[in-house]
């Protein structure tokens, strides 16, 4: 039975292509012929399959031009631009395709990485063509249920990177009619919608999601299209002794056994009938019929299945763009429908019908969608406000420097409000320009040199402003002030390490001659200000939220400057030392919290104050590390 739903809405589709368009007559340049008869089998194919033209994420000479995580970002980039939510308001990603740029982790956290986007709900949908519609009724769901007021639900697909003809090389570029056949069908492409509870009144329409329906009829036949089984469909590429071995004996070749495929219409459009008999559907009721089809040559296929069914769909309700996109498999109806909707003047009651059969073990998936006006009576009221923060959402993170689970009860109400502010700082510094380089890889020892430049006159005044601190402390804050002046008289020299450090890493500017970058030039300037005032209990925040940083972020990003950068160890000393003792110091810091709370209760909102304003300048020194005029 398909899937209803009443309060889930288009708001906005989009696509993106990788490359220029590419004519059957410019294939051979990207994807060459493996042998004289392959070039007969292309003909052939390309003379039915009505294609002409595509896109590919390779250049002429087979390299890759971007990764099949960026395309989908691309997509998604291109789909967002179209609205006026943001990335950060979406709760949830759900993602279809065959599969992305590693066998592991799941596609959809690959895309989250490569968007740099907020912590946020994620799901991979691995299939073929109909794991696109997978991914939106996923997505659907959770707006549905309201565990998400807007989701994105997004598929790619990029298989030219296994049609090049140096992937043949280990058969001897020879290869079966049903290895042949995908190279001259499948092409490279992505798509993104996203869905919301409450929609814009674009042109005062709304484009509502009634249902959608999947089925499943492996149970019924073997497999149709496949990437990783051996010819005969008996071994899987993981059984043979080698990568090697497997890709010799073509298992890492993708086929398609094209006998198979007439009963994949045929089943698909029984399952239409018995929707149409359910009441889901009404064939005269469709005003438009978005049918993905990997072939011109299926349409009087799937006409002459429906003429039988006395359920025929007129030819000028159809649309395609299979001609000039190519079969993109998974995303294909998202490109299909983000086009159609970029060129089609639509009315309110129309109905779009999308019909997604996959052939990889026979299944088939359905959607119904209609156009509301948007003044329609139930409608839902148009979108005036953004959607909650994504410090409202309920996203796990790893844990604060400390929680309320492991201090004396007495604490319990700060930290959990210290957690909330950490939850929302370590995410967002994880989005930073200079995280974000670091995390992709493209980390430089210039980019290193460029941030311990930086980072050494901050560090430099740490013991000074907390030595201000205590000098402006009155005596029932004694204890406190001694605690803190220990603190500080173990850090003061702590600089010096840092200096070495940038050193190390070619540094050549003298000690002195080191500048804040705009970011550290706040934050110093804010944490001064406050320890000159009476009393400045609110000191207590910010250290929580710098040793934090020493005890929780910087053990994560030591292990990927040592990997990509050709440095001495002595150019980490400075992170390695905080990352093993700040543990030691944030224990101290409990204990003078504790100290200060005893003798005045009200420290508490002055410490969250405090710590909410740290972590925002803080942050805006991260975000400053990479700018070379700093």
């Amino acid at each position: 039975m398909p899937t209803r739903f009443d309060r889930v809405y288009v708001e906005a589709a989009g696509f993106h292509l990788p490359g220029p368009a590419i004519g059957n007559d410019e294939m051979d340049a990207y994807i060459a012929p493996l042998n004289r008869l392959s070039s007969r089998i292309k003909a052939r194919i390309l003379a039915e399959n009505g294609i002409l033209q595509r896109h590919y994420a390779i250049d002429t000479e087979g390299n890759t031009t971007m990764s099949h995580a960026r395309l989908a970002a691309n997509a998604i980039e291109d789909c967002l631009g179209r609205t006026d939510i943001r990335l950060d308001e979406a709760g949830l990603l759900a993602v279809g395709s065959s599969g992305g740029d590693a066998l592991m982790p799941g596609f959809a956290s690959m895309i989250h990485g490569e968007l740099g986007a907020p912590p946020m709900e994620t799901l991979s949908s691995q299939g073929i063509c109909a794991a696109g519609v997978m991914a939106i009724k996923h997505a659907a769901q959770a707006v549905e249920l309201g565990g998400h007021q807007h989701a994105i639900a997004a598929a790619a697909e990029m298989p030219s990177r296994m049609f090049k003809r140096s992937r043949f090389a280990p058969r001897g570029y020879d290869a079966d009619f049903d290895a042949h056949f995908l190279r001259w069908m499948l092409s490279d492409g992505a798509g993104a919608l996203l869905l919301t509870r409450q929609p814009s009144a674009s042109k005062g329409l709304r484009l509502k999601l009634k249902w959608v329906h999947q089925q499943s009829f492996a149970g019924d036949y073997p497999v149709c299209m496949q990437l990783g089984l051996s010819a005969d469909r008996s071994q899987s590429f993981l059984d043979y002794p080698s990568s090697s071995a497997a890709e010799a004996d073509g298992a890492l070749a993708i086929r398609q056994d094209i006998r198979l495929l007439p009963h994949l219409f045929d089943v698909s459009i029984h399952e239409y009938v018995k929707l149409v008999r359910e009441g889901w559907i009404n064939s005269a009721d469709i005003d438009h019929f978005l049918c993905h089809y990997s072939s011109a040559r299926f349409i009087p296929v799937v006409e002459e299945l429906l003429d039988k069914a006395g359920l025929s769909i007129p030819r000028e309700r159809w649309y395609s763009n299979l001609a000039t996109r190519g079969n993109t498999g998974a995303a294909s109806i998202y490109i299909m429908l983000a086009e159609f909707l970029d060129t089609h003047a639509l009315h309110p009651g129309q109905k779009i019908f999308c019909f997604i059969p996959e052939s990889g073990r026979i299944s088939a998936a359905y959607m119904l969608l209609e156009v509301e006006a948007a003044d329609a009576p139930g409608a839902p009221p148009s979108r005036t406000v953004h959607s909650p923060s994504r410090s409202t959402l309920d996203t796990e993170l790893p844990p604060p420097p400390h929680t309320a689970d492991d201090a004396p009860a007495h604490l319990s109400h700060l930290l959990t409000h210290l957690a909330g502010i950490w939850h929302d700082y370590r995410s967002e510094v994880w989005r930073t320009p200079v995280v974000h380089k670091l995390v992709d890889g493209r980390f430089t020892i210039d980019d290193y040199r460029n941030w311990t430049a930086q980072w050494v006159p901050q560090v430099r005044e740490g013991s000074t402003w907390m030595r201000e601190a205590v000098a402006s402390l009155s005596a029932p804050f004694a204890a406190l002030g001694a605690l803190i002046e220990t603190h500080a008289g173990e850090e003061q020299r702590d600089f010096t390490i840092l200096y070495e450090d940038y050193l190390a890493a070619g540094g050549t500017e003298a000690l002195d001659a080191l500048r804040r970058n705009p970011g550290g030039e706040a934050l110093n300037a804010y944490l001064h200000a406050l320890a000159a005032g009476p009393n400045p209990l609110g000191l207590l925040g910010a250290i929580y939220i710098i040793e934090g940083t020493g005890q929780r972020i910087v053990p994560a990003l030591l292990p990927l400057l040592r990997r990509q950068l050709a440095l001495p160890p002595t150019a980490f000393r400075f992170l390695e030392y905080h990352g093993t003792n700040d543990q030691h110091h944030l224990q101290r810091w409990l204990d003078a919290v504790t100290l200060a709370i005893a003798v005045e209760p009200d420290a508490v909102r002055h410490i969250l104050g405090t710590a909410r304003r740290t972590a925002q300048l803080y942050l805006m020194q991260f975000h400053h590390i990479l700018d070379t005029d700093a």
